[in-house]
Formats: structure tokens, sequence, C-alpha cells
């Protein structure tokens, strides 16, 4: 019984912060035409961010349901509560004030609810750092950590609800271009300040909890890393160009993020990351050195050797197309080396166990060899030999 009010709750939880998303995004579509450019949320970048927002009450479910003595999902579930109701409160606000003044009620009051709920999400953010994987801070030396986020987060929730209770008649202008000044632009620097040390604290303890972390638990923060560094990634070059394809990506690397926490909790093909980031690398290395080869035999043969340009294309796609296979398997066997060693051992054991089988003359002498290998390569529980009887 216990169990299945716990799945109903998480589900209306999420269920309602979908419905909100998805109402948001509506709401966008509808006064597309009818508010301005500077606060439309019906761009390619806002409503893809808003459908990715999504997975994080679904991720939320899950996890809550599947794991519920952990607490990441009920953080999941938290957060997408809070950005359902942040984005579905700022288009009901921009509608019932701006695009149709009077058509809908309450509409400062959903602009208040916007104003301090965007906290919310980056609080859960922090405590997912904290607490990832076990849902447990790595040992009560961190408990004080716990405190200081916590403590953070009161502060600036409070200093928002206060913001947004006294901009009450003017509620679009704490995020706008008329925000507060003075001593209210003093507490806003103090919030962003408390949400920066915030966010600091518990990306070192992330940082400590890995450079710790043996087994199992070292897998599960693997999957988050790679997840944040593809987003780390996508965000840099969001900062030197700002276009909706990047935004785009900004927000599958979001989804990709979430994905990849859901994996490591739920231990769902756990040990798949170490091939994943070596195939990755692998293929990123690949890719720059075979784009810096094709840019340099074009130049070198129209700028040197004063050759057509078309020609110069169509040979250096040619240099670049027979570099691939070679360069490919030289450049995994150096990554699998260095991330992916378990992989390169056991290769490099059926490799040495197949240069054996070309001299081997006895079978009972194959038979164990044979058995080593799969020991070695594969350490199983248990390792037997069956030979079909000669007729």
């Amino acid at each position: 019984m216990t169990v299945r009010i716990l799945r109903w709750s998480t589900g209306c939880a999420a269920a309602v912060s979908v419905a909100l998303l998805a109402a948001g995004v509506a709401l966008a579509y509808v006064d597309r035409h009818l508010v301005p450019a500077s606060q439309t949320g019906w761009t390619v970048s806002n409503t893809s961010l808003q459908m990715v927002n999504a997975a994080v009450p679904v991720a939320g479910f899950v996890l809550a349901s599947r794991r519920p003595e952990n607490r990441i999902g009920r953080l999941f579930l938290v957060a997408g509560l809070a950005l359902g109701l942040s984005g579905f409160s700022n288009q009901y606000a921009l509608h019932a004030l701006v695009a149709d003044p009077g058509s809908l009620p309450a509409g400062r009051a959903f602009a208040w609810l916007f104003n301090w709920t965007s906290v919310i999400p980056i609080a859960m953010l922090a405590f997912l750092f904290l607490l990832f994987p076990t849902g447990h801070v790595r040992s009560p030396r961190w408990r004080p950590a716990a405190w200081f986020v916590g403590g953070a987060f009161a502060l600036t929730t409070a200093w928002m609800l206060i913001a947004a209770s006294r901009l009450w008649a003017h509620p679009f202008a704490l995020y706008g271009p008329g925000s507060p000044g003075g001593l209210s632009a003093l507490f806003f620097l103090m919030a962003e300040f408390l949400i920066s040390a915030a966010l600091l604290v518990s990306v070192a303890a992330l940082v400590v909890r890995f450079a710790k972390s043996t087994g199992e638990e070292r897998l599960q923060l693997k999957w988050c890393a790679a997840a944040a560094l593809l987003l780390a990634v996508v965000f840099v070059a969001s900062i030197w160009t700002n276009s909706a394809v990047v935004n785009v990506l900004q927000s599958l690397a979001l989804a990709c993020l979430y994905t990849a926490i859901a994996i490591a909790v739920l231990k769902y093909r756990l040990y798949e990351i170490d091939r994943i980031i070596s195939r990755t690398l692998a293929y990123a290395i690949v890719t720059g050195l075979l784009v810096g080869v094709y840019a340099g035999v074009v130049l070198l043969a129209t700028h040197v050797l004063a050759i057509k340009s078309p020609v110069a294309v169509a040979g250096s796609t040619l240099v670049a197309a027979a570099l691939f296979s070679p360069l490919r398997s030289r450049v995994q066997r150096a990554v699998d080396r260095r991330f992916n060693r378990a992989r390169y051992d056991a290769d490099q054991i059926v490799a040495a166990f197949a240069a054996r089988l070309k001299d081997a003359v006895e079978l009972d002498a194959v038979q164990t060899d044979l058995a080593g290998v799969v020991q070695n390569a594969l350490e199983p529980a248990h390792v037997s030999v069956w030979m079909r009887p000669p007729d």
C-alpha cells in the first residue's frame, strides 16, 4: 500500500509539472505576436528548453518510484514542480498583464510567483551535486556544507520574496531593464554571491567525491562527469556564439545530463560509461585531426601548388577518407589504453591467445589456455569448457 501511494503521489507531481510546462508553451504560442520580443517565450531556444525541462519531473518520477530511498528522485520532482510553476506563471502573467490586459484574473499574483520560484531549481541543482549519487553527503564532515547551501538559498529565496512583494505594482521590473537600483541592487549582488558560493561548494563536494571514489560509485560519477563536460563545452560555445542552434544544443546537453544522472542512480548499464567515453574521445580526436588535414591539404593545393579549388577540395576529401580508418584504429587504441583499460587489456589477452593458437597442437593445452583467457579477460564467477565427444 505504501509503495502504491508513493508511486501515485510522485506520478501526480510529475504529471502536474509536465502539464504546467505544456500550458506555458501553449500560452507563449498564443501570445507570440502580442508580447514584446524581449519578453516573449515563443522562441526556438526557449521552446526547446521548456521541452527539455519536462524531462526533469519524468526523471524524478522514475527515480523516486524505483529508488525511493535515494533523495535524488525527490530533488528532481521538486525542481520539476518549480520549473513548471515558474514557466507557467511567467506566461500567464504576460498574457494577463501585457498581451490581453484584464483577460485573466490574478495576473500580478502569478508574476509575483514567477519572480521568486525561479530560484528553487538552482537550489535543487546545488543539492543534487552535493548528494549525488547516493542521496547522502559523503561523510559527516560535509554536513556543514549542506547547511551552508541550504542557508544560502533560504536567504536568497527570502530576499526574492521580499523584492517581488515590493514590486507588486511593477512585477516585470525585477528582471527587466528597470530592475531595482540602490540598496536593492546591493541585495541582488549579495544574492548572486550566495548562489555562486553555494554552487561552488556543491561542485567541490562532487569533485572530492569523484577523486576518492572507487568501484561502482566511481562509475556512477563518471556518467555525471561525462554529461557535465558535454554541457560545459556547449555552454562555452554559447558564450562565443549566441545562436538558436547552440541554444538548442545546450537544451539537448541538459537532457543528456538528466539522462546520465538517472542511469547512474538506477545503475542501468552502468559499466558502459568507459566504452562511451573512449568512443566519444576517439571520434572527437579523429574528427579534429581530419579537419586539420583537410584544411591543410586545401590550403597547400590552392595557395602553394596553384591547383584549382574544385580539384583541391576533391583531393582533400579523398585524402581524409583514406586516412579515416587507420587513424581511427590508432587513436582508438591509444584512448582505450587510457580511458577504457579493461577493454584494452581484454583485447590484448585475446590477441595473444590467437597468436598462441596458431602453434597449438594439444587439445588439452588449448582447453586450459582458453579457460585461462576467459578468466583473465572477463573475470567470471565460474569457467568451464565443454568439448563435444568425437563421433
